[in-house]
């Protein structure tokens, strides 16, 4: 039920969640880097949680939404994602999510998503389980592989209608014809202004009803069955893997000490340290795609 509470504010938590604090002063007498050390500890797990952030996605090359790329026209991201905005201009809203799913549609999985979608299958053959427990919008983590998958912020290729609830995956582009063209980024570019029995509708024809992507918008509170899945994930990993997160994000920041707090193992994989590095029994600096790999390749103490 923690998790639960957690999630009614969460949300509102987000909105700090855009610009990167500095790391603490790590207890380096602590907290160990040696690889070896972390492979002895992977090789015993039977239950592994991996929870994934924007610095995974960022090595396919999709945008963080921080920094240069914050704003979309005159707006900054996160006043866009809001389910006032969407209420008061669906129109601008779509055409911001049609521009942000052309972003991901194009990308490819990175050595992080086919490394943990490997992994993955080579130790269900071993009665061992591995989870992806992210925080990324994309479907870089299915296209690479992995099957246990739990988003909690929702799916930039799913959407959900507005009146009756149905969500369907949907990968088209342009998800309807009145979008086709729209969604330019640049700062004078004018409102398209689609009329919004023209923006994506419900195929089921007794409703029609207007979609929206199945996303979580800041202000909304996150899943509560995904949330149920997560803590029942928290309560049983016997390895927890951070990656690719700055761990300032709530609910997710406390996924890692929240595991920690039982005496599991928990590493993280970061370019930098995050507020949350002190918790962790590990931490590698360094881009993912080339620290990841290396921790979740095949042990020698594998059988098959």
């Amino acid at each position: 039920m923690l998790l639960q509470n957690r999630a009614v504010f969460s949300l509102g938590l987000r909105m700090c969640s855009t610009h990167v604090t500095a790391g603490p002063v790590l207890d380096t007498a602590r907290l160990s880097s040696d690889m070896s050390e972390f492979r002895k500890a992977f090789s015993k797990a039977k239950h592994i949680a991996i929870i994934t952030g924007a610095g995974v996605s960022a090595e396919s090359g999709v945008p963080t939404f921080r920094g240069e790329h914050e704003n979309w026209r005159k707006w900054k991201s996160q006043d866009l994602a809001t389910p006032e905005a969407f209420s008061r201009n669906p129109s601008r809203v779509w055409e911001f999510y049609h521009y942000r799913r052309g972003l991901v549609l194009n990308k490819k999985p990175s050595a992080v998503h086919l490394a943990i979608a490997e992994c993955e299958a080579r130790l269900k053959k071993q009665g061992r389980s591995v989870v992806v427990i992210t925080q990324c919008i994309d479907d870089l983590h299915r296209q690479a592989g992995s099957k246990h998958v739990l988003t909690i912020h929702g799916s930039l290729v799913e959407t959900r209608c507005v009146s009756c609830g149905q969500v369907t995956v949907n990968k088209r582009s342009p998800i309807c014809p009145a979008l086709k063209g729209k969604g330019a980024p640049g700062p004078n570019v004018a409102d398209a202004q689609i009329p919004v029995d023209k923006l994506p509708r419900c195929d089921d024809q007794d409703c029609h009803g207007l979609l929206r992507p199945n996303v979580v918008f800041f202000g909304e509170t996150l899943d509560s069955h995904i949330l149920t899945k997560v803590e029942k994930e928290m309560e049983i990993c016997d390895l927890c893997l951070v990656v690719g997160t700055s761990s300032i994000v709530y609910p997710a920041a406390m996924f890692g000490p929240r595991v920690a707090s039982r005496g599991v193992p928990v590493a993280e994989f970061n370019t930098n340290a995050t507020p949350k590095t002190e918790y962790f029994t590990y931490h590698f600096q360094g881009p993912c795609g080339t620290t990841l790999p290396q921790a979740l390749a095949q042990h020698e103490s594998e059988v098959f």
